[in-house]
């Protein structure tokens, strides 16, 4: 295992002082090696020192313009300072210098829906969900932003896919209740709302949505 397999190795398991030591002997073993100084970089993130992070990013890429987890690292450091628009360029360089995983595409989907861009989002997280199939929060994500565009049917698809990996996703549940009460399907909709409440008991949206449903209900009682 060379040093920097070794310092990966403590990074995991969180000893972060040691795994300095060794991506700083790497960087002086190997100055000209983009790779100690993104190590060192995902370092420094978790540490939250994330200026000293973006110099180490930025260092990486001024040694190979091509280093796809460079541009990744920087992508989620803008993310976490929620400059979503910088963060997704940086997400799709690394994607153009070939960085083809799931969570690449994931993020920058993210970007997206959090500056509101649902449509945006779609292509992003659909291929983040082709390259991962068994992450349920990539799946529930694309579901959101397909509700969000009124393509009901493939939201209501995606979600039930979320409750074949995660019977206990609640949030899951729920949307499929708002679905069926944009449908009309009243009873439905508040088995999916209790069944959000039933697997947990302070969720205000799932609360809402079952009063909702029984007024619904008690109307056509009336009528």
């Amino acid at each position: 295992m060379d040093k920097n397999q070794q310092a990966i190795a403590l990074l995991n398991e969180k000893k972060y002082e040691e795994a300095a030591q060794l991506f700083n002997d790497v960087i002086e073993e190997s100055p000209n090696d983009p790779l100690g100084y993104i190590n060192f970089g995902n370092l420094l993130m978790q540490l939250n020192e994330t200026e000293r992070a973006e110099r180490f990013f930025e260092r990486a890429v001024e040694l190979d313009e091509k280093a796809a987890t460079a541009y990744y690292g920087l992508g989620n450091l803008y993310f976490e300072k929620e400059d979503y628009q910088k963060a997704s360029q940086k997400f799709l360089k690394a994607i153009e210098q070939g960085l083809e995983e799931a969570d690449a595409y994931f993020m920058l989907g993210m970007c997206f829906r959090n500056q509101e861009q649902w449509k945006l989002s779609l292509p992003y997280l659909l291929r983040a969900t082709e390259l991962d199939s068994q992450d349920e929060s990539f799946l529930f994500q694309y579901g959101l932003s397909l509700a969000q565009v009124e393509l009901l049917d493939e939201a209501q698809k995606t979600f039930e896919k979320v409750l074949e990996l995660d019977e206990a996703h609640s949030d899951a549940y729920y949307n499929l209740g708002v679905i069926s009460l944009f449908h009309e399907k009243i009873e439905e909709a508040l088995r999916y709302f209790e069944k959000a409440l039933e697997l947990q008991s302070d969720h205000v949206l799932a609360a809402n949505g079952k009063k909702i449903a029984l007024q619904y209900m008690e109307q056509f009682e009336d009528k």
